[in-house]
């Protein structure tokens, strides 16, 4: 009884929007005022104990294992427990437990490689022909992933009105898409590193079938070790999240050491403007390691770091509209997804890519890209926007 007391408490505060709950015992109950779109069916009773260790963990896994059925929406059910201030989301007495985290080399190593080694042939299901697995940029509402990635990556080269011949550095360089179009169609010298091993041969393999080798190179190595090479630009996307909170200074540091004087970087990455924050069934289940910084978290370790902001842009909107289209392109492959591991991974899966849509939708988290120079802010870049958007690949640059 005591247990049937403390959930219709529980989830009578989660959510903003009506929701029907069926219990384990048979009984429903239905919170919120209104006709539910979405219906929790509960099978087994979570311990109490769990959800209040960690209400994130708790709830995920009881949704990966089947314990916990939803019909509709999860994004919709997400997003009304991240608008609502009284959920657990926001609620400290479901957060005494987070698992621990180490960034260094060999565990970020590990981390990296527990998610994005589980097989190219897993993510070539759902991401766009770029494999591009980051925000993309919807010029257009019309704009497939396809194009939108593709503009995505424009959009991040164009930033840093790169002049053919130069060098630029890609930090977490993923499938290449990027790196090896500035090295096709802006004329650089490219040097890309991550530290998955798959995502290590694929470029490897670009590199060689697109007669790329004498403009582009790609390494399986640490950001931290680069030595004293410099280059003149340097790009980072969705990369930062992954250094962990006490390496972020570190991170930056590297991106002003790894620039040459009056350099120009870009880094884009999933930033929270509330301050920063993880997620334990995240962080157990999906992306080891990880956690999203703050925006002043960021913007301090740039200033502290040398470095000066020329150009700040949110794409909030943008990345959940790639999520949701990545978890419509996911489920139309959810047998083939399942035959390559199983049901409970496709359920973890489809989870995780709904719980990001929400988040984005509710402003739970941002995804901000971070235009930044060593030396004085833009000196090296045109006087206005306009660059960015002209249809060109380069201008020069006004000189103070």
């Amino acid at each position: 009884m005591l247990e049937k007391t403390f959930y219709k408490t529980f989830l009578s505060h989660t959510f903003n929007i009506p929701v029907r709950v069926n219990y384990w015992d048979g009984t429903s109950d239905v919170y919120g005022t209104g006709t539910p779109d979405v219906t929790i069916t509960i099978h087994e009773a979570i311990p109490v104990k769990e959800i209040s260790r960690n209400a994130s963990i708790a709830l995920g896994e009881a949704i990966m294992d089947g314990k916990i059925e939803i019909d509709g929406s999860i994004e919709d059910l997400l997003t009304a427990a991240y608008e609502n201030a009284d959920s657990f989301f926001h609620n400290s007495k479901f957060i005494h437990f987070l698992p621990k985290q180490k960034h260094t080399e060999k565990e970020s190593k590990t981390d990296v490689q527990n998610h994005y080694d589980i097989g190219n042939n897993f993510y070539q299901l759902w991401l766009d022909d770029t494999m591009t697995y980051s925000c993309a940029y919807f010029e257009t509402p019309d704009d497939d992933l396809y194009t939108a990635q593709v503009n995505k990556v424009h959009h991040i080269i164009k930033k840093l009105n790169p002049q053919p011949g130069k060098t630029l550095l890609d930090i977490g360089c993923g499938w290449g898409t990027l790196m090896l179009t500035a090295a096709k169609e802006y004329g650089l010298h490219v040097t890309g590193i991550t530290l998955s091993q798959e995502q290590y041969d694929y470029v490897n393999q670009r590199i060689q079938d697109e007669g790329l080798a004498d403009v582009a190179e790609v390494r399986l190595e640490d950001y931290r070790e680069l030595g004293n090479e410099q280059w003149d630009y340097i790009t980072s996307v969705g990369m930062f999240e992954h250094v962990g909170q006490e390496n972020l200074g570190q991170y930056f540091d590297c991106v002003q050491k790894y620039l040459m004087n009056d350099g120009v970087a870009l880094i884009h990455g999933i930033t929270r403007q509330q301050g920063g924050a993880n997620n334990g069934w995240l962080n157990k289940w999906i992306f080891p390691g990880g956690y999203v910084p703050g925006l002043i978290e960021n913007t301090t370790h740039i200033i502290e770091n040398g470095l000066q902001i020329d150009d700040m842009e949110p794409l909030r909107r943008h990345y959940q509209k790639t999520v949701e289209i990545w978890d419509k392109n996911f489920n139309e492959h959810r047998d083939e997804v399942a035959k390559m591991f199983d049901e409970k991974f496709v359920r973890m899966w489809d989870l995780y890519l709904q719980a990001c849509a929400a988040s984005f939708k509710s402003g739970n988290i941002d995804v901000i890209q971070y235009l930044i120079s060593k030396g004085p802010s833009a000196r090296m870049l045109p006087m206005t926007r306009s660059y960015m958007y002209d249809g060109t690949h380069a201008q020069a640059p006004v000189t103070d």
